[in-house]
């Protein structure tokens, strides 16, 4: 009897659990069985293994194995596991040093050739490895730059399953292990994207201005205007005017777009992603979900960026309604019969909006061709309970020839540099209670000492409150947006001017009825 044992990552949203991939070879009919809740793609790897095999020299065909992915209560997906079942079948044949093969965590597909192929979620299964004490991985040479971004791990790679095993025999001669992947083996990125600037917006000072606001808070925006008015313009130029994401941010960002393969071959991306999904996306594209796997939605990738639903009336109401709960919470659930998925989506929402179906209904309305019924039904897509989460809401009109002659406004290098101290600020302020925002601090917090505002302070929006015009979710998001504008301007304490500021943009910018 012999047993070969290798390891590789079940992945179960961005959370990965260690799984020891175990063969015995035993005597009687040939055979090839795997155990340990695969899906279809793995239950087919067999096929792949002893096609790979034969392309490395070595024939299966006679053998009686039994692969078991251990631990077996965990389901299993995807073809990751080709490989670490490929060296655990050639280590239990005595193939390959059963010794220095055990520790290692192999993640790749194989081709029928015995190349070693990409596999999403290279990179949260990289740091599951890490974070239960693995030390060294072996992946596809397309996956080592992604690899190579978790610290204290050693990448090794291979072009093919016979390149691998001539390796691990080298290093058992020698005494050591795996040489880690060289530069040449990582593979290069595409040329960089053109650099947006918030100076080529022409006029729109309030909006500029509450865009400004929206990044140093960490607000969510309702841009409410015009076909043509800039809507979009300032929406893709948030991003730039937002400060770069740490290390740990970073990592968490990628890790989430590593799983529907959109990592960037190359380097840690610390621009805050920037996700636009096209009107006539499902619940399942924007949330996440899906047959089989579940996946990330445009919600979870732009996690620590922004989120962008353009045309947001034009979205389907399932869908819209779908986004409240992750906007509190920071984060998807998704429930399956079997299994329960969790995915991070702390993301700043912002929404562009026209004010009616034919995009005229602005101003005096004269070239609106739309019926007060269809105004009305159209203004009701963006419900209330999810206009209740949005803190800035700005109407956008046209430009006028008086903006295009103006001089060039600021640079998106140094709103952002008055955003980056405006958070710092903040993170000066609310480190020390667990946050690092003005936006996600808890009302409760807000309205108790030492942060409860004087009366004199807040007398408009205790009116409002009274008066029904704002819900207490409402009156707190106005008091987070009040001490954001507070911070832009230096002030220490939010003045009568500042929640006067906050209120009006939570209120003026709602789709007209």
């Amino acid at each position: 009897m012999s047993i070969g044992v290798t390891r590789g990552v079940a992945l179960r949203g961005i959370t990965g659990h260690l799984v020891d991939i175990e063969c015995h070879v035993g005597r009687g009919l040939p055979a090839f069985d795997i155990s340990g809740l695969p899906d279809a793609a793995l239950r087919q790897a067999p096929q792949r293994v002893r096609a790979a095999s034969i392309s490395a020299g070595f024939s299966l065909n006679s053998r009686q194995l039994t692969v078991n992915l251990s631990p077996a209560s965990i389901p299993k997906h995807g073809t990751g596991f080709d490989l670490g079942i490929a060296v655990a079948v050639l280590a239990a044949c005595e193939e390959l040093p059963a010794a220095l093969v055990r520790p290692v965590v192999h993640l790749a597909e194989l081709g029928l050739d015995g190349r070693l192929r990409h596999v999403t979620g290279v990179l949260p299964a990289v740091l599951a490895a890490q974070a239960a004490g693995c030390e060294h991985v072996v992946v596809a040479p397309e996956d080592v730059a992604e690899a190579r971004l978790v610290e204290g791990v050693r990448v090794s790679t291979a072009g093919t399953l016979g390149e691998l095993v001539l390796a691990y025999r080298s290093a058992q001669r020698e005494g050591g292990g795996l040489h880690p992947a060289d530069e040449a083996s990582v593979t290069p990125g595409g040329p960089a994207a053109r650099r947006l600037d918030l100076a080529e917006v022409s006029g729109q000072h309030e909006a500029r201005t509450a865009l400004m606001l929206a990044a140093a808070g960490g607000h969510h925006l309702l841009l409410n205007g015009p076909p043509g008015s800039g809507k979009t313009m300032l929406a893709e130029r948030l991003v730039t005017i937002l400060p770069p994401l740490t290390r740990e941010q970073a990592l968490e960002t990628l890790a989430v777009r590593s799983l529907v393969g959109v990592a960037p071959p190359t380097g840690l991306d610390v621009v805050p992603p920037f996700v636009a999904p096209h009107h006539s996306a499902s619940v399942a594209a924007l949330v996440g979900g899906g047959s089989g796997v579940v996946l990330p939605g445009a919600l979870s990738q732009a996690h620590h960026g922004v989120l962008f639903l353009d045309e947001a009336a034009e979205f389907g109401s399932a869908v819209l309604q779908a986004l409240r709960q992750p906007l509190e919470s920071g984060r998807v659930v998704i429930a399956r019969a079997r299994e329960r998925v969790t995915y991070p989506a702390r993301v700043q929402l912002v929404l562009a909006a026209n004010p009616c179906p034919c995009g005229e209904g602005h101003g005096k309305g004269l070239a609106c061709r739309c019926r007060p019924t269809e105004r009305r039904a159209y203004a009701a897509r963006l419900s209330g309970p999810l206009l209740d989460r949005v803190d800035i809401q700005v109407q956008v009109p046209k430009v006028s020839l008086a903006d295009l002659s103006e001089d060039p406004p600021d640079s998106s290098e140094a709103v952002a540099a008055r955003v980056l101290a405006a958070r710092e600020v903040q993170r000066r302020r609310w480190e020390p209670l667990g946050w690092s925002l003005n936006s996600q601090v808890p009302g409760p917090q807000l309205r108790r000492r030492p942060w409860r505002l004087p009366s004199a302070t807040t007398a408009t929006l205790d009116r409002a409150l009274d008066l029904g015009q704002v819900t207490v979710r409402g009156y707190d998001r106005i008091l987070r947006l009040a001490w954001t504008s507070a911070d832009l301007n230096g002030r220490t304490v939010p003045s009568p001017t500042d929640v006067g500021l906050a209120l009006m943009y939570r209120t003026q910018g709602a789709v007209a009825a």
